[in-house]
């Protein structure tokens, strides 16, 4: 199947964003996958998530302090982060993109919804308004009866046992991604990191607050947030991340 042409033309441009962090000198950490729940595959009219890119100016250790104030409708994502210990081949199956994985950790993602999520292009461009990463420790084996949930100042906001409800199957986003990212001119490499999408939906998080993410035989992250967000300027989220 060929590339839905809005993607193929936000991701070469989420590509030359990335190189200019390189040469600035980041470091390469991974991919991000976004917009892959049902509900936004519908909405956009696409048949895989999006991939932006992760790079090490952007990675924080858990337990940050991030100041939002100056962000329009910052969210929270919580996600698990897939470890590759071999590349994934652009014509790999879902098993064979699973297997490439060697190592797993709770993620979380950061990102400011600065505009309405409508144009692709513009979307991919802006890095699927991606502004920061936490990882949590690595684990060699993803558990099999995955939940987590998402705390704030210590109370539980958002919570799931059925995780892959919204990203879909790991194996299966992993491929899409390697093959999106082939059809472009760049691939999923040992040693990336891949965080696969939002488990619960988006979480506004303009009040700021303590935060962590906790998924039992996986791990934790927590990142502490300052001040808020003009969420007034962004009414609506996204239809699913």
């Amino acid at each position: 199947m060929s590339l839905d042409p809005r993607i193929a033309a936000g991701t070469t441009r989420m590509l030359a964003r990335r190189a200019a962090a390189l040469a600035a000198g980041a470091e390469s950490l991974g991919w991000k996958l976004g917009f892959g729940a049902p509900a936004a595959l519908s909405t956009l009219g696409t048949d895989r998530p999006l991939v932006g890119c992760l790079t090490s100016d952007r990675l924080l250790p858990s337990g940050s302090s991030v100041p939002v104030s100056g962000w329009t409708k910052p969210l929270l994502e919580a996600e698990v982060a897939a470890h590759l210990g071999s590349p994934v081949a652009s014509t790999a199956s879902a098993s064979e993109a699973l297997a490439a994985v060697s190592a797993w950790s709770v993620a979380i993602e950061l990102a400011d919804l600065s505009f309405a999520p409508t144009d692709i292009e513009e979307v991919l461009g802006g890095n699927i308004y991606h502004r920061h990463v936490l990882l949590g420790p690595v684990v060699p084996l993803l558990p099999e009866d995955l939940s987590f949930s998402v705390l704030r100042d210590g109370v539980a906001v958002a919570s799931t046992s059925t995780p892959f409800e919204l990203t879909g199957s790991l194996g299966s986003i992993l491929a899409s991604a390697a093959s999106t990212l082939a059809a472009c001119g760049a691939g999923l490499g040992a040693g990336d990191v891949v965080i696969t999408g939002s488990v619960v939906p988006p979480i506004d998080v303009s009040g700021g607050g303590s935060w962590s993410v906790v998924a039992p035989g996986l791990g934790e992250v927590g990142v502490e947030l300052v001040g808020g967000g003009s969420s007034a300027v962004a009414q609506a989220l996204s239809p699913g991340r």
